[in-house]
């Protein structure tokens, strides 16, 4: 600009004519500047376009990759086995590829909700015991192991479940397997449910009460539970309706008893002051939570009063795992909240036991491995004579 406007006053113009030159040239530039756009603008439109219409093509490849339509059959197309009470459609084909069965994880069928919700909670404990990892340091500090083994666990419970209910449609073989892996998770969650309550919940006094007989008698019970469960689901179809739910329903209440004592009389004895622990809130959650779960365990309810109407939404045990999972939420959050506040008492408790409770938890998962094996040949020996 300044070489400019020297050279217009070598050649005689002044400055008023220079700054009209220079606002003609801007003007050229800014409307040459325009007209690219113009060009660049349309194009950019353009591949936008055919991005847009790749993205509806993408059902499409899902349904080439998807099991077709309808995947489900009813009552008459799967043996007795894999049928549910007052739920008579909704149930996968036998006998297709693993991709199949899969792949039905985005499909409708009966055990779907049954899939996504353990899946997801499975998932969202993943992320919560990441995040506590950043201020928890279950390396060093021994008093933290109960606290990774309920992490473990209840990871662990939640994904064998996921498979059980994805996979089991299989065949009869691995319905059982499956069901069989599933009932050792629970039992190992059981386990690990009373540690963390022995562990960071009990009272000086009920400690006194009962730790001579409380961890031996969980190990014990949780073994019961997944023995039990085996044994119930191989002769569910053989043994009368009240004694298959006695071999499963009684040993685990027995160890939900047992197990949950230390929060009950923690709870029952806890003094006006301590009511604004947020921890005993999330205690009183997996209680009321668990219960409820409970009752849709144990029955057939909404399937029994609507008939027909509950094949895909609405089971019974849809809602038990609903209720399963909050319940797992909150026990360990306020499990989480207890190794926190109430260090002082645990570590005087129970001193330097971490590995002994740890040695349990590795007996526990021996027992119910065994047993879940033993089972498995067995209905590999029935199923033999059944196809001979």
């Amino acid at each position: 600009w300044c070489l400019g406007r020297g050279r217009a006053r070598r050649i005689g113009h002044g400055p008023r004519e220079f700054e009209l030159r220079r606002f003609a040239c801007l003007a050229a530039i800014e409307c040459t500047r325009l007209l690219v756009m113009a060009t660049i603008v349309p194009e950019k439109l353009t591949r936008l376009f055919i991005n847009v219409q790749q993205l509806w093509q993408v059902p499409r490849l899902l349904e080439t990759a998807f099991p077709s339509p309808p995947c489900t059959v009813g009552t008459s197309d799967v043996p007795k086995v894999f049928w549910k009470p007052y739920i008579h459609a909704g149930y996968r084909p036998l006998n297709r590829t693993w991709k199949y069965y899969f792949l039905t994880l985005f499909q409708q069928h009966n055990e779907a909700v049954n899939v996504w919700t353990h899946l997801v909670a499975a998932l969202i404990l993943l992320l919560r015991f990441q995040k506590l990892s950043q201020t928890v340091d279950f390396v060093s500090d021994p008093h933290a192991r109960p606290l990774f083994i309920i992490a473990i666990a209840s990871i662990t419970y939640l994904t064998f479940s996921t498979l059980a209910h994805l996979l089991q449609a299989k065949s009869e073989f691995w319905h059982y397997s499956f069901f069989f892996m599933d009932y050792v998770g629970v039992a190992i969650y059981q386990y690990s449910s009373a540690l963390v309550h022995y562990y960071y919940a009990i009272e000086p006094d009920w400690h006194a009460r009962i730790m001579g007989f409380y961890m031996p008698g969980a190990v014990l019970l949780a073994w019961l539970s997944c023995a039990g469960s085996c044994y119930a689901k191989y002769r569910y179809h053989q043994l009368p309706r009240h004694l298959s739910r006695l071999c499963q329903e009684m040993p685990l209440g027995l160890a939900y008893a047992l197990d949950i004592s230390p929060v009950i009389h923690r709870l029952y004895t806890a003094q006006p002051s301590e009511q604004a622990d947020p921890a005993l809130l999330y205690h009183k959650c997996q209680v009321l939570f668990f219960l409820i779960g409970a009752f849709f365990f144990s029955y057939p309810y909404p399937e029994k009063w609507f008939p027909g109407k509950c094949h895909f939404f609405g089971q019974g045990h849809q809602i038990f795992h609903v209720f399963l999972v909050l319940c797992t939420l909150a026990q360990v959050q306020a499990v989480a909240l207890d190794y926190e506040s109430r260090r002082e008492i645990y570590t005087s408790l129970h001193g330097d036991q971490t590995h002994n409770f740890s040695a349990l938890c590795f007996l526990t998962i021996a027992c119910c491995l065994l047993t879940a094996a033993y089972m498995t040949s067995k209905v590999k020996c029935k199923l033999n004579c059944k196809g001979e």
